[in-house]
């Protein structure tokens, strides 16, 4: 079967498509103690609401246990856990040692250490996985989205978080302006570490470069998924969502 592949390989970062897995992870341990700040300044402070707003758009309740894929620091899983009322029902699993050693003082749930194409959990033992901004750095949609399925339980529901560059040309150079130039540059000079601008840029060039929505919505059902939707705030925040 033919890898679903959420952005062609990117030159200007990794030489060969089979490099760009260690060159992800490298990048995130890099700037992990960064990653927390970096949100917080794209999103101007106020991700945390909206992460928590998505999640109860999706269907997340209390009492509900969750598996927070590519999980970084936690961002997502601790807005979750604010929803469930319970943290021992989270759990967040990342393949960056980095990431979940700088999310750990502020995680109160379990972190696991993977990728989303082999995830190490029994059949059944999810009632929610959540995505958050990281889908486009798996090597293949389908394997990742089939793993997420096997793992939920009947009835279970999938959300994925992601930037979605605009269709249009003016707004998409404006958006790229900001988040492939601006946003990197100021975040050098704050941090006073190339990396974490490199970090920001590469960010942008996966965005920029990331398959259309339909291709994302195609793979969810492609997978087994039902109801798959996408839902959109301020014209660039999606919010594909799917049941098993």
């Amino acid at each position: 079967m033919t890898p679903v592949v959420p952005h062609p390989p990117l030159a200007d970062y990794y030489d060969a498509p089979e490099e760009r897995e260690h060159f992800v992870r490298d990048l995130f341990d890099d700037t992990a103690p960064w990653y927390d700040w970096s949100v917080a300044f794209l999103s101007f402070g106020s991700g945390g609401m909206y992460r928590r707003q998505a999640l109860e758009r999706a269907g997340l309740t209390k009492g509900a246990r969750l598996l927070d894929v590519a999980t970084g620091t936690g961002v997502v899983a601790r807005a979750a856990a604010k929803i469930t009322g319970d943290a021992n029902a989270i759990v967040g699993m990342d393949p960056s040692i980095g990431m979940l050693i700088a999310g750990r003082p502020k995680a109160r749930f379990s972190l696991v250490e993977g990728g989303g194409e082999h995830l190490p959990f029994r059949d059944e033992s999810f009632d929610m996985i959540s995505i958050g901004f990281a889908m486009r750095h798996f090597a293949d949609l389908d394997t990742v989205f089939r793993e997420c399925r096997r793992v939920l339980r009947p009835g279970g529901r999938m959300l994925i978080l992601e930037i979605t560059a605009p269709e249009s040309r003016a707004a998409r150079t404006f958006l790229g302006a900001y988040m492939g130039g601006v946003v990197p540059a100021l975040a050098t000079v704050i941090a006073r570490d190339r990396k974490v601008g490199r970090m920001l840029a590469y960010y942008w060039a996966t965005t920029r470069d990331c398959v259309r929505p339909s291709v994302i919505l195609d793979a969810l059902r492609g997978a087994g998924f039902s109801d798959v939707n996408r839902h959109v705030e301020l014209g660039m925040f999606s919010e594909y969502g799917a049941t098993k």
